[in-house]
């Protein structure tokens, strides 16, 4: 063999392992930086969610207090109506009793027309 043949196949073989050191050196950093990110997205996600379990437990404290005052509220509401409602009742039987006096019972002596 010559030398300038040996030479070629060296050389071949020479860039094949460049290319593929450098190849691999891209690869292990591209996985290097993707774990990056992911420490940091999840660190990120962490803090929304102790963030959000913060924001879910005051709204949970605010509705319950809406929820307290619309209870009163309509258990007011409730009563009052209730007692509007009876005194419709009692003043439905007054006009009862008033309408049954006007009309009054049918007299005998006079014969009904038809």
């Amino acid at each position: 063999m010559s030398a300038e043949t040996i030479a070629i196949v060296l050389s071949a073989v020479g860039l094949l392992l460049g290319l593929g050191g450098a190849m691999f050196a891209g690869f292990a950093w591209c996985i290097r930086r993707s774990d990056g990110v992911e420490e940091r997205l999840g660190a990120r996600i962490d803090s929304v969610r102790t963030d959000l379990a913060d924001v879910e437990k005051s709204l949970g404290a605010r509705i319950d207090g809406v929820e307290q005052k619309l209870t009163a509220r309509i258990d007011g509401v409730e009563k009052s109506l209730g007692a509007r409602i009876d005194a419709i009742a009692v003043d439905t039987t007054d006009l009862k009793i008033a309408m049954a006096r006007l009309e009054g019972p049918q007299r005998h002596l006079i014969v009904a027309s038809r």
